[in-house]
């Protein structure tokens, strides 16, 4: 028998998970981050570099971004890292499948649309 308790646990997390995703990628500067992590990891002034907003401005972008799970962020010497989560987007992705209309994730893809939106986004 299922433990319903189980079951409504999962589906809450879950649901935390994908709201916190969309959110994240709601916002034309995080999705530039997301653009700028596919090249390779990156330091957090690295990332700060090319927009015209303070660095703790970029940091709070970061921690949406990190809690979404989204990147990971962590400290080499005095340099702290962001790194792309590549598979964060699965729950996203399969949530998305289910209503038919969309089709699977492709990096690619996903890759030329946030450079057309980096593209578009005015500095």
């Amino acid at each position: 028998m299922v433990d319903v308790s189980v079951v409504s646990r999962l589906i809450d997390t879950m649901t935390n998970q994908l709201d916190a995703t969309f959110a994240a990628l709601a916002d034309p500067t995080r999705r530039a981050i997301l653009a700028m992590l596919l090249e390779d990891d990156m330091a957090v002034t690295d990332v700060a570099e090319p927009f015209s907003m303070s660095l703790a401005a970029i940091s709070k972008h970061l921690v949406v971004l990190t809690a979404a799970g989204l990147i990971t962020q962590e400290k080499r010497g005095r340099v702290k890292w962001c790194k792309l989560e590549p598979d964060a987007m699965r729950n996203a992705s399969v949530w998305m499948q289910g209503f038919g209309q969309f089709e699977p994730v492709n990096l690619d893809a996903f890759e030329r649309f946030l450079e057309t939106e980096l593209d578009s986004t005015p500095e």
